[in-house]
């Protein structure tokens, strides 16, 4: 099958409203990188059945996008996500991001800087496909004063606005993850085209990891292998372990920045505050790391660690249990839980968030110690 062509003037109709990581921009040079840079994308996708019939892919590879097309089916049939072109097509794009995000925060914030853009709203990050400019443009927000955090993406999602043109490829950046940490991935894509509320990406990446969690345990209890399940748990305690890391250094530092306003501080006895924190944060990861056997995944993230990215950290994370919690109000029922997370998608932002915490709240008062 060839590859899929699109012309400028279809290009210009969609640009606007193409990605959530890279939303359309007034801007024109950025404005033409995410066209061109999806375009390419999208050109480079074959059908999955296009590369297992090919006799020049690596068995390896195929192996991997077979077990992708099962994973891709069970979401359709077991998790009711959406059955269309999306991850049903492969493209190598030869490097190990599909973008590089950059997202900025103030020196005693844990409030993102945001972009606004249309359909997609306002996101605490912008993606660029080359990183180059993607550090050109770090530069530019640290010049102002912001702390900075640059990160690779390994896939993003169109929210279903692409599925006519092919839907949203596999890629290279993340075909080869171990077999639950590949289903996790697929899942919180596919998600983010069941609900997506503008102007809310703490909402929105929450629910999608929300989904991610509860559908890979239901994979990997199902269908994978005790070898995979293994492999799964130790990459899943280490990461809850890291959150609970995380979420303690943001909540003390959310305390020393409360007092930017609060007290009156100055910004020496304040950076002080922060710096102690910082420190105390490194040495008890490296506690952690001690025990994780020679396991070093977390390291990079570490070593840049910032408001920026515990900023973008919290999105994934802070509302999670609020959505799990109304997953199991639904009876643990898909249709159900969409429907209901869709109404809370309506609702005014703060509301919505209100709502999620007391549903959290009430499941852990149901929950007995120990």
């Amino acid at each position: 099958m060839p590859s899929l062509r699109i012309s400028p003037r279809t290009a210009a109709l969609f640009a606007g409203t193409l990605l959530l990581g890279l939303p359309g921009c007034t801007n024109l040079g950025y404005y033409w990188q995410s066209v061109s840079g999806h375009l390419q994308l999208i050109n480079a996708a074959r059908p999955v059945d296009d590369w297992l019939q090919d006799s020049e892919t690596p068995e390896k590879l195929k192996t991997r996008l077979a077990l992708s097309q099962k994973i891709r089916r069970f979401a359709v049939s077991e998790l009711q996500l959406p059955d269309n072109a999306s991850y049903q097509r492969y493209a190598d794009l030869r490097r190990r991001a599909v973008v590089w995000n950059v997202s900025a925060a103030p020196e005693f914030s844990l409030t993102l800087h945001t972009w606004c853009f249309p359909v997609t709203g306002c996101v605490g990050y912008k993606g660029f496909f080359e990183e180059a400019e993607a550090r050109a443009e770090a530069g530019r927000l640290g010049a102002g004063g912001l702390e900075v955090s640059i990160y690779g993406v390994p896939a993003y999602s169109t929210l279903g606005w692409m599925n006519w043109a092919g839907g949203d490829p596999l890629l290279n950046t993340f075909i080869g993850y171990p077999e639950g940490e590949l289903a996790r991935l697929i899942f919180h894509e596919l998600a983010h085209q069941v609900v997506y509320a503008a102007d809310d990406m703490d909402f929105n990446e929450s629910f999608a990891t929300a989904v991610e969690r509860l559908g890979s345990t239901r994979w990997l209890t199902q269908h994978g292998s005790a070898a995979a399940r293994k492999e799964y748990a130790q990459y899943n305690e280490r990461r809850q372990q890291f959150r609970m890391l995380t979420l303690g250094l943001r909540r003390e530092l959310s305390e020393i920045y409360k007092q930017n306003t609060a007290s009156a501080l100055d910004r020496r006895a304040q950076a002080a505050m922060k710096s102690v924190a910082m420190q105390t944060f490194h040495a008890r990861y490296a506690e952690l790391k001690a025990s994780w056997d020679g396991y070093t995944g977390y390291d990079r993230w570490v070593a840049s660690t910032n408001n920026a990215s515990l900023a973008s950290l919290a999105a994934y994370d802070e509302m999670v249990p609020g959505f799990e919690a109304l997953f199991a109000r639904e009876g643990s029922d898909w249709r159900r839980f969409y429907a209901a997370v869709k109404q809370l998608a309506t609702l005014p932002k703060q509301e919505r968030h209100t709502l999620l915490h007391t549903f959290m709240n009430n499941q852990s008062k149901e929950t007995p110690d120990g």
